[in-house]
């Protein structure tokens, strides 16, 4: 069981990154704003951490990513969800809801 919770927490990062992908295809930078402004500023994504993370998912297939050129005129890596990805953005969605739900149970108990 342990292990398992271990996993998941690992893999905050890459729930949250389908998801912001599920928007739209966008660069590192766009990704790492889009979650910090969702947050309300709470989430600040460290740029090696999310990185690492694009490129792991990038490794699975559940992203894809092309050149593009950004809203800075600048050369950037576009990232955009897969098939796969949206399924496992779905799978990942169910498996965060029911974990939440648990643990607000404790949090709740007077």
């Amino acid at each position: 069981m342990a292990r398992e919770s271990l996993n998941l927490m690992q893999g905050t990062l890459d729930v949250l990154i389908l998801k912001t992908l599920s928007w739209g295809a966008m660069h590192g930078y766009a990704v790492s704003r889009w979650i910090n402004q969702r947050t309300d500023e709470v989430l600040v994504l460290e740029d090696a951490a999310l990185y690492q993370a694009l490129h792991r998912l990038e490794r699975k297939g559940w992203v894809e990513a092309e050149w593009g050129v950004s809203e800075n005129n600048r050369r950037a890596k576009y990232y955009r969800l897969t098939t796969i990805g949206r399924r496992q953005l779905s799978a990942q969605t169910a498996t965060w809801r029911e974990y939440a739900a648990a643990v607000f149970k404790v949090l709740e108990t007077a």
